[in-house]
C-alpha cells in the first residue's frame, strides 16, 4: 500500500463529505432536542429518538468516510460516491414536491459538485493506483 497522497479533488471531496456527516449529526441533535422540549407533536419520544439514532449512525459514517478521503484512503471513495447518488432524490424532493427552490439548488450544486470531484480523472487514477511511480527493485 502506497503512502501516495490523494489529489486535491479527493481531499476537497473529503471535506465536503465530512461536512455532510456533521450536518447529519447536527440534525440528530435537533431531533432529540425537539422531542424533549416540544409537546403535543403526536409522535412518541422513542420514535423521534430512534430516528435521531439513525442520523447519528449515518453522520458518523460520513465523517469517517470524509476523514478517509482527506487521509488518502482509497476505500473511502466508493461510499462517498454512493452517498452522493443517494442524495439526488433528496435534491429532487426539495426542488419538486417540497417547492423549496433555493435550498434545492444549493443542495443540488453541493451534491453534484462533490460527486464530480469524486469521479474526476485525477480521482479515478488515484483510486486505481495509476498515479504511483514504479520503483525498480
Amino acid at each position: 500500500m502506497s503512502s501516495e497522497q490523494a489529489p486535491r479533488q479527493v481531499r476537497l471531496a473529503g471535506v465536503l463529505v465530512g461536512a455532510q456527516g456533521l450536518l447529519a449529526l447536527g440534525f440528530a441533535v435537533a431531533l432529540v432536542w425537539r422531542a424533549l422540549t416540544v409537546e403535543g407533536t403526536g409522535l412518541l419520544v422513542r420514535d423521534i429518538v430512534g430516528e435521531a439514532g439513525y442520523f447519528v449512525v449515518v453522520g458518523a459514517a460520513l465523517v469517517a468516510v470524509g476523514l478517509g478521503l482527506v487521509g488518502s484512503r482509497r476505500w473511502a471513495r466508493t461510499p462517498a460516491i454512493v452517498t452522493q447518488l443517494l442524495l439526488l432524490p433528496v435534491v429532487y424532493t426539495l426542488l419538486g414536491p417540497s417547492r423549496q427552490l433555493l435550498l434545492g439548488i444549493v443542495a443540488g450544486v453541493y451534491v453534484a459538485g462533490t460527486f464530480l470531484l469524486l469521479i474526476s480523472e485525477p480521482s479515478r487514477r488515484w483510486s486505481m493506483g495509476l498515479d504511483e511511480v514504479e520503483h525498480p527493485g
